[in-house]
């Protein structure tokens, strides 16, 4: 049996603050807080692996970045002893803890040097620490793989989409007329939204028992439930929150009560309905104070330009593989995220062992 050994924190890593990034050029560096990447710069503060654990604000989004980066002060970062962890293992194992349970701030969450410090982890050696790093990282990197494709297959349509609606490159050689948003295609029209959609408010989902239909709020999919709100295509909306954070759906969902969601009232509209959307500054149509907030007479009064219905079914038909081929690839990545999270407690723990993986 591999031997485990029981470490504090604070004889694997040395803990550092991070600083101000107001001063620093634009450049290609990330620069990290709780929430994420905030920006990209040209300095870096630390430029091997590390594991970076906010200080305040979202406790649990730990980060791993084994390239140049930059931590603002709201982020811890570290100097690992890779003599004794790897890096990335103790990515995938601080992954498990709950830092926001470790909170000690009030109005803010908030962690202290000291809390992180105390932390223990029971550590195989090395090499099995290597070797179960590369079992998650092999899925990880399919994961990651698949956000590219993805990122890359969303271009590519809203290219398309700007073609056709805002470019009218396939149209050029036809005749145009004038219009209050500009010169269109003859034959097509202005619009408002609620001429094409019907906003609906999303619900409570507290009640709901745990299942497989996604739970969307502002921020993405909070969850899985029993049952579902609406069922095809839609784009949801933000409410409140995150306003720009526009989604197309095409599956059985709920969306939260700070999520719109849509019908459509023409078919084969809805994935124009998601770049329209998606390409409007939603943000600065804010009608909240202290919350971003957005409403239904302001969403209904957005108007757009609305080709005959043949055009806007061979648009329709164009975009469908790229969107199913996004969907395959997104449902692939869900899996395994299930696989990896069930792997990576029993390995950390030594309840799996390689051999077993090998067997």
């Amino acid at each position: 049996m591999d031997e485990y050994k029981i470490y504090r924190l604070r004889d694997l890593v040395s803990i550092k603050y991070g600083k101000d990034h107001k001063a620093l050029s634009d450049g290609t560096i990330p620069v990290f807080g709780s929430g994420g990447i905030m920006r990209y710069v040209n300095q870096a503060i630390y430029d091997k692996p590390s594991v970076l654990i906010p200080r305040k604000g979202s406790l649990n989004n730990i980060i791993y970045s084994d390239t140049s980066f930059w931590t603002v002060d709201t982020m811890f970062w570290t100097v690992v002893n890779e003599n004794i962890v790897n890096s990335r293992y103790l990515y995938y194992n601080l992954c498990r803890f709950d830092f926001a349970g470790m909170n000690v701030g009030s109005a803010v969450p908030s962690l202290t040097v000291p809390v992180i410090e105390a932390i223990e982890l029971n550590l195989p050696p090395l090499c099995i620490q290597k070797e179960i790093v590369r079992i998650l990282k092999s899925l990880d990197d399919k994961i990651a793989l698949n956000k590219r494709i993805n990122d890359n297959l969303e271009k590519q349509a809203q290219a398309l989409y700007k073609s056709w609606f805002v470019d009218f490159e396939p149209f050029k050689d036809g005749k145009f007329v004038d219009s209050e948003l500009g010169e269109i295609p003859e034959g097509w029209n202005i619009c408002t939204l609620r001429d094409l959609i019907i906003v609906k408010y999303g619900k409570d989902h507290k009640r709901l028992h745990d299942g497989k239909i996604p739970v969307y709020g502002s921020g993405g999919v909070m969850r899985y439930v029993d049952e579902y709100l609406h069922s095809g295509e839609s784009v949801l909306i933000p409410r409140k929150g995150t306003l720009n954070n526009v989604f197309y759906v095409n599956e059985k969902f709920w969306s939260v009560d700070t999520m719109f969601y849509t019908q459509m009232k023409q078919r084969r509209i809805a994935k124009y309905i998601y770049f329209f959307v998606s390409s409007q500054n939603l943000i600065s149509m804010n009608a909240g104070s202290a919350v971003p907030s957005m409403t239904t007479e302001i969403l209904n009064s957005l108007k757009c330009v609305i080709a005959p219905l043949s055009v806007m079914e061979r648009f329709d038909v164009l975009q469908t593989p790229i969107f199913e081929t996004m969907r395959k690839n997104s449902v692939e990545s869900e899996k395994l995220s299930e696989i990896r999270d069930s792997l990576l407690p029993k390995l950390m723990s030594g309840e799996l062992k390689i051999n077993d993986l090998n067997s």
